[in-house]
């Protein structure tokens, strides 16, 4: 591209595309999409910085609301730096044009007009040596002064890409959730009253033969697990039940894989480490001469990364939307929280498998509330059927990742918790991103409605069932202390081999 091109094209569309090789953030606070080098075959990111700029106190009242408090300078300091772009762009435009005509004279000296430009008689009168001396002045001032404009483009994209989706009506500021509902009614009509015999589902499992922490710890280390006998069962039993009940709402089944290019995880939304710096994502260690020549690769926190990244580059077809797919996967997340009695056994782990629905929705709030609403329809169902109290609480903004402009989570009651939230414990969510993650992956949509549009559709995810804690609150809910055994759930019979109750082993 020319200078003289160069010196028209709006910062806007400069921005469009995230360089492929960006230098080092200038924030230590970035995340991962400005920290991770970006390989060639990473998807193009779009961010609307123009909507940042314009509306810089609505981004920073956003950041602080969810408690983002390094990002809420960002969008004060695109600003400045898009002051600053444009006093480059107004210095090095006289530079360009004197440039331009200067090789117009060498070029043709016939060809550069006069029209009473004093500037172009000086010219005239310049020797061959003396305009091809100047131009190569002028071409090494321009081009530093590209340099420049090229790191705060840089910076400016990075900033933007960092900054967390806008936040949604619907969600409460602050730090308490909102309850919604709830599902199936509490275990004991009357629990205060009550004098039955709870069992934590560690207890349990020790008991019944189904769980062993020990050997896991050190064959893998504490956060890790076997799942033995009917435990083991049940994990199968519990994802072909899910998956039946998705793919009865026309949900299509994805087999994913569970390792994702680092680039791909950054632009969900999901970083290496939280906001208190506890690692999330586990990073796969590369070859000595594959760094810098190799994408990095992460091992999936969630089936919600390689599903989203499965339509990065690609552009979809109207008609085709919403398109709803769901996905078992093993998931990993790195942190595990401190070892406690909220922690305890199968509530948090470094692994485990789970069942993801995923969906491309037309780029509205009206589509994507449809299929935010048809997700949590299919999870209380799932719920409902497997005799689980819970309660729907819709999250407040402090508790919203990156992505997420909306988020409601299901809390199943387990006995263990009691002394913790009073039992309750997150079995799962549903979260609607909007354009948050297709402008980073470049999934676009044609919208031929509107004459062949090209926009960025929505995206919903949400949690159909994750096997661990799910297994933990079945044990819990279903023990029978008279009995000494475990009643399963109905609706997962057919799965068991139409074993109805877990027994105590002899073996």
């Amino acid at each position: 591209m020319s200078t003289a091109r160069r010196s028209f094209t709006c910062l806007q569309c400069r921005l469009r595309v995230l360089p492929r090789s960006p230098r080092r953030s200038f924030h230590s606070s970035l995340n991962l999409l400005a920290e991770a080098s970006r390989p060639s075959v990473a998807p193009k990111v779009s961010i609307d910085v123009k909507h940042i700029r314009q509306n810089a106190a609505l981004h920073e009242q956003n950041c602080l609301e969810r408690n983002y408090k390094s990002q809420a300078q960002y969008p004060a300091r695109i600003n400045s730096l898009f002051e600053q772009w444009h006093v480059y762009q107004h210095e090095t435009r006289a530079l360009r044009e004197r440039n331009n005509r200067l090789k117009l004279q060498l070029a043709n000296p016939t060809t550069l007009r006069d029209e009473g430009s004093e500037e172009v008689k000086r010219i005239k009168q310049m020797s061959k040596q003396e305009i091809i001396d100047e131009a190569k002045i002028l071409k090494d001032q321009i081009s530093k002064i590209e340099e420049k404009e090229t790191a705060i483009t840089t910076e400016i994209t990075a900033l933007a890409a960092a900054i967390p989706n806008l936040t949604s009506s619907e969600t409460p500021r602050g730090n308490d959730p909102t309850v919604v509902g709830y599902i199936n009614e509490h275990p004991e009509l009357d629990p205060a009253a009550s004098d039955r015999v709870w069992r934590s589902h560690v207890h349990i499992g020790s008991e019944l033969n189904l769980l062993d922490f020990a050997g896991a710890a050190t064959t893998s280390g504490w956060g890790w697990y076997y799942l033995l006998n009917e435990a083991a069962q049940l994990e199968q039993a519990l994802v072909q039940y899910a998956l039946s009940v998705a793919r009865k709402r026309g949900w299509g089944m994805v087999s994913p894989p569970s390792m994702v290019y680092s680039h791909i995880a950054a632009a969900c939304g999901f970083q290496p480490r939280d906001q208190n710096g506890e690692q999330q994502i586990y990073n796969i260690q590369q070859n000595a001469s594959d760094v810098g020549r190799k994408p990095e690769l992460s091992l999936a926190g969630t089936a919600e990364i390689p599903l989203a990244g499965m339509k990065a580059n690609t552009l979809l077809e109207e008609a085709d939307l919403p398109m709803k797919r769901v996905g078992v996967s093993r998931s990993y997340r790195a942190e595990a929280g401190a070892r406690g009695v909220d922690t305890k056994g199968l509530y948090r782990v470094h692994e485990f498998t789970k069942v993801e629905m995923f969906a491309w929705t037309a780029p509205s709030t009206e589509s994507s509330a449809a299929i935010f609403n048809e997700m949590v329809s299919i999870q209380t169902e799932i719920f409902t059927n497997l005799n689980l109290h819970c309660r729907i609480i819709e999250m407040p903004s402090t508790d919203l990742g990156a992505s997420a402009t909306r988020k409601r989570d299901i809390e199943a009651f387990f006995p263990s918790r009691r002394p913790k939230d009073d039992g309750w414990g997150e079995v799962s969510s549903v979260s609607t991103c909007t354009d948050y993650q297709t402008r980073r992956l470049a999934t676009r949509v044609d919208i031929r409605t509107l004459g062949g549009k090209i926009a960025f559709p929505y995206t919903v995810n949400g949690t159909a069932l994750a096997v661990p804690r799910v297994i933990a609150a079945i044990l819990e809910n279903g023990w029978n202390e008279a009995r000494g055994e475990v009643d399963i759930p109905e609706v997962l019979w057919p799965w068991m081999e139409g074993q109805q109750v877990i027994k105590k082993k002899n073996c």
